[in-house]
């Protein structure tokens, strides 16, 4: 059970669409993509991909043509929204970088919880200029990916917390689902898709004048159901 005393004991972070908009990158990469072989994609088709593991984005590429492996088109497509990180520099969600900055300053630990690979993440975390996380859980380090709630699970483990005792902060269905089941109090700032009708245990329209005060408060206001 968790210490509602304690409060938050960690923010666990999704990355693409909540930390930082990267979801466009996503989006042009795919296109490109499915046109080399012929195909139309278009940004309705896009929607489909937010939030899932690469390997099942892959999946759904491969029925819109693209005569490839899954794991060349996943990491094709992580080079080339690496490449527009490292051209464009990190493109934060309004608010995202200085709740980050407010959460370290207060002492709260702080992972990064994505279905992107490893190696995209890291990428990620060494363009933001100061020490933003405690550890990175990726897509590669995990078997089942969101909606499922091993990504959190295994950095909860990591950071030797209670899961009930984290808060989680999702743009996506898929994320928000992950968060809920793993039991942590679940976030939601949606962005390209709506979150209407989810189970968030709150939806904020944005994370601009956040502070961790407002996480805090957050967590008390759910403790209660997992006490």
């Amino acid at each position: 059970m968790g210490s509602v005393s304690n409060k938050p004991s960690a923010v666990l972070w999704d990355m693409d669409g909540t930390l930082v908009d990267t979801e466009p990158y996503w989006m042009d990469a795919e296109t490109v993509l499915v046109e080399s072989f012929g195909g139309t994609w278009t940004h309705e088709d896009a929607l489909q991909l937010v939030g899932n593991g690469l390997h099942d984005s892959a999946l759904i590429l491969q029925r819109y043509g693209v005569d490839m492996e899954a794991d060349a088109i996943v990491q094709h497509l992580t080079d080339a929204v690496a490449g527009r990180l490292r051209a464009d520099g990190v493109p934060f969600r309004h608010g995202a970088r200085e709740l980050l900055a407010d959460l370290r300053a207060n002492g709260i630990p702080t992972a990064l919880v994505t279905m992107s690979l490893r190696r995209m993440a890291l990428d990620v975390v060494s363009l933001i200029d100061f020490d933003a996380f405690d550890l990175v859980v990726a897509g590669d380090d995990v078997a089942r990916p969101k909606p499922f709630p091993d990504p959190y699970l295994r950095a909860a483990e990591l950071l030797e917390i209670d899961i009930t005792d984290a808060v989680v902060i999702e743009d996506s269905g898929t994320g928000v689902a992950a968060g809920r089941a793993s039991g942590a109090v679940t976030l939601g700032v949606p962005h390209i898709v709506s979150l209407d009708g989810s189970d968030a245990h709150e939806l904020w329209p944005t994370l601009a004048g956040r502070t961790s005060a407002d996480i805090r408060d957050l967590a008390g206001r759910h403790a209660k159901e997992n006490a």
